[in-house]
């Protein structure tokens, strides 16, 4: 990001760090921080002359807002900046569980070429009058709406508060509704933040409330989900399979059984990441740099 940001002329003095103590040993001299998975609330005891953080990511969870506005530190958050790329991967998950990629890779891998499959519950499956149940209709969950639509599923939508409209979505509904809504579900698809309202939303109660023949999307956080019992259900064969781009532990431990699930699909918490995405936070960063030069108070995206 900084030969980026360099390269734009803004005149001011950029340093980047790769490790928390080349961090911390650079925060003495930082007006303004761009940051995610670097931080750690313990730093700010090294930043005397810190104003300004601009989080890489959408989630700040690991902020202590408090402490920042008692310091007087504004804090914006990546919110949007990967809306495109989340959604294309949560539909890309789908469509790997529906059309079995997966499995034909690793037969590529094993040279096997697959004969006719004799029976049709062996075979890819098609979307149209599917349902898709999503699980916050923000600005990335409102876009897997606008797709599933083009691939003619039926969207039902859950946020926290539906006065705020439906968007892409056929139906929108609370999030309270969940169990109601999950017997119609042919795939559940997890775009919401974490929060004290969604920690285990889909737990096992949720899971047995599933189609067998369902699939379970997860591009929001592990923590959204009782692991233990989405891999008890996948297991058993209680829902058909799960595509994760996140999990309960990141990086996935080596003993998880996620890892060797046949129908279960990884991605490594990859979802946002494409060759746009610094270009993405470096826009919200010089729009809001720009704002607090003027002693503007409403910054693109303000937490704090």
């Amino acid at each position: 990001m900084k030969p980026i940001f360099d390269a734009r002329g803004s005149g001011i003095t950029t340093a980047q760090v790769s490790t928390r103590a080349d961090l911390a040993a650079a925060l003495p001299e930082a007006d303004v921080l761009v940051v995610s998975g670097l931080w750690q609330n313990d730093l700010l005891a090294h930043a005397p002359k810190l104003k300004y953080i601009q989080s890489v990511s959408s989630g700040t969870n690991q902020y202590d807002k408090a402490a920042f506005a008692a310091r007087g530190i504004r804090l914006a958050s990546g919110q949007g900046v990967n809306k495109n790329a989340v959604s294309e991967h949560a539909i890309g998950l789908m469509l790997s569980l529906t059309r079995r990629l997966a499995l034909a890779r690793d037969n590529q891998s094993a040279r096997i070429w697959r004969p006719e499959q004799t029976d049709p519950m062996a075979r890819e499956d098609e979307l149209p009058g599917k349902v898709m149940v999503i699980v916050g209709t923000g600005g990335i969950g409102d876009r897997i709406a606008r797709i599933a639509k083009a691939l003619d599923m039926r969207v039902i939508g859950l946020r926290r508060d539906p006065a705020k409209g439906k968007g892409a979505a056929d139906e929108i509904r609370s999030f309270h509704d969940l169990k109601a809504v999950l017997p119609e579900a042919d795939v559940v698809v997890l775009s919401c933040p974490l929060t004290e309202e969604t920690a285990n939303l889909i737990d096992a109660g949720a899971i047995a409330l599933m189609k067998p023949a369902a699939q379970f999307i997860n591009v929001a956080r592990g923590g959204c989900v009782d692991e233990a019992a989405l891999i008890a259900a996948l297991t058993e064969g209680r829902i058909a399979g799960a595509g994760l781009d996140v999990t309960a532990t990141e990086p996935l431990p080596a003993d998880s059984p996620l890892w060797s699930l046949p129908n279960v699909v990884l991605t490594p918490h990859a979802a946002g990441e494409t060759r746009n995405y610094e270009l993405n936070v470096l826009s919200i960063l010089e729009r809001n740099l720009d704002r607090l030069w003027a002693g503007d108070e409403a910054l693109v995206n303000r937490i704090v």
